[in-house]
Parts: structure tokens; C-alpha cells; sequence
């Protein structure tokens, strides 16, 4: 087993593997989100249910924590090894196959990451815009619906969302079909509509994600 994860091939299993689990967290963090559109007691009501979990939530917050530091790891020694063995660049380069947001995965994923951060610092932590974090709805509840929109009521922070989210899409776009080609899971006849469905899903999560903030400036969600 050490062996095998200490190959390439075993690390860009272990890359596919921590994709897809925050893959899922994506999906399920989406879904919560979307709320929003049901109003207040709806998006309110889900956060307190989340935050009364208590240590399942820090469970699966270490567990995310620890696919984040994997994806990372791998991807970067990945990278190195891949400098490594080719230490004098090409002259040039002619890019027939590959697309614009594989060419910019490591671009893309470092930029999310600190997105990540940025995220949980303005809505976990709070420590970041704090003067949105203080509202309290009309039960005693922590008002997640009002601090949203009120952050999202900010330009600069609503287009900051926007193009991280953009970002994001960009890097599950390519790494969506990566990841089950590095699982084997992929015969040569289903590779192109497997790529299509990664496209569709990778910016489809952009758009889903995205509409929240441009709904909030747009003064559709208020």
C-alpha cells in the first residue's frame, strides 16, 4: 500500500479520491445555500439545525479539512515531480486537446483555496466584515439570511464570490473528468461525454453558486 500511494499513479488516486469527497461537500453546501430563495425562516432554520450537531458538525469539518490538505499535497508533489522529470520547459507549446481550465488547474485550485479561507473567515469565523455577523431573527436565532444579504449588498464583496465561484467552476470542470480517469473509471467510448457532463457540472455549480450574490446586487433576494 506504501508503495502504491507513494507512485504517481498511487497519488493521483489519492488526488481523485479527495476531489470527489469535497465534490460532495460542494453539492451538499450548494444545496443548503440555495435556501435562501425560500426566505429567511428557511435559511435560518437549516443553519441552526447545522450549528445544534454539534461534534458531527466538527467531525465532518476535520475530515473536510484533512481531504483539503490531501487534494493540496498531492496535487503539489504531483507538480513537482512532474518539474522534476522534465527540468528544462518546453520552447513552446501547442495546445490541441487541452482545454483553457486544465492548462490553469494549479492557478485555479490555489486561488480557491484561499477563497476557502476568505469564506470561512466572513462566514464561520467572522472575523472578516464583522459587522455583518451580529443579527439575531426574531426567535433567537443567529440571522445567516440578513448577513448574507447583507454582505452580498457590498459590490466588492457580492463580484469577489462571483469570480471565485467562476473559479471554482473552472477547476471542478476539468478535475470532475480527471478524477474518474484516475480512478480507471473510464473506457475510451465514454471519455467525450463524460468531459461534456464534467463541463456541464463544473460551470453549471458556477451559475447555481453565483445566482445568490447577483440576485442579492440585482435586489431580487433582499
Amino acid at each position: 500500500m506504501l508503495t502504491y500511494f507513494g507512485s504517481s499513479t498511487g497519488k493521483k488516486f489519492l488526488m481523485a479520491i479527495s476531489g470527489v469527497a469535497l465534490f460532495a461537500f460542494i453539492i451538499g453546501h450548494l444545496l443548503g445555500n440555495l435556501q435562501i430563495f425560500l426566505g429567511p425562516e428557511e435559511l435560518n432554520r437549516y443553519s441552526a439545525f447545522l450549528h445544534n450537531t454539534g461534534e458531527l458538525l466538527w467531525g465532518a469539518r476535520i475530515g473536510l479539512l484533512a481531504m483539503v490538505v490531501l487534494h493540496i499535497w498531492t496535487a503539489t508533489v504531483l507538480t513537482l515531480e512532474n518539474r522534476a522529470a522534465r527540468p528544462i520547459a518546453y520552447a513552446s507549446k501547442e495546445y490541441i486537446r487541452a482545454s483553457y481550465a486544465s492548462r490553469t488547474m494549479h492557478w485555479s485550485g490555489l486561488i480557491v483555496a484561499a477563497y476557502i479561507v476568505y469564506h470561512l473567515m466572513h462566514f464561520t469565523f467572522h472575523s472578516v466584515h464583522p459587522e455583518y455577523s451580529h443579527f439575531m431573527d426574531s426567535q433567537g436565532r443567529h440571522d445567516v439570511y440578513r448577513m448574507v444579504v447583507s454582505s452580498f449588498q457590498v459590490p466588492a464583496i457580492a463580484i469577489t464570490y462571483i469570480i471565485a465561484n467562476l473559479l471554482l467552476g473552472m477547476h471542478l470542470s476539468h478535475g470532475l473528468y480527471s478524477a474518474f480517469q484516475s480512478m480507471g473509471f473510464l473506457k475510451e467510448e465514454v471519455r467525450p461525454c463524460w468531459r461534456t457532463l464534467s463541463n456541464v457540472i463544473g460551470y453549471g455549480i458556477f451559475i447555481a453558486y453565483a445566482a445568490i450574490p447577483l440576485s442579492v446586487l440585482l435586489g431580487i433576494v433582499k
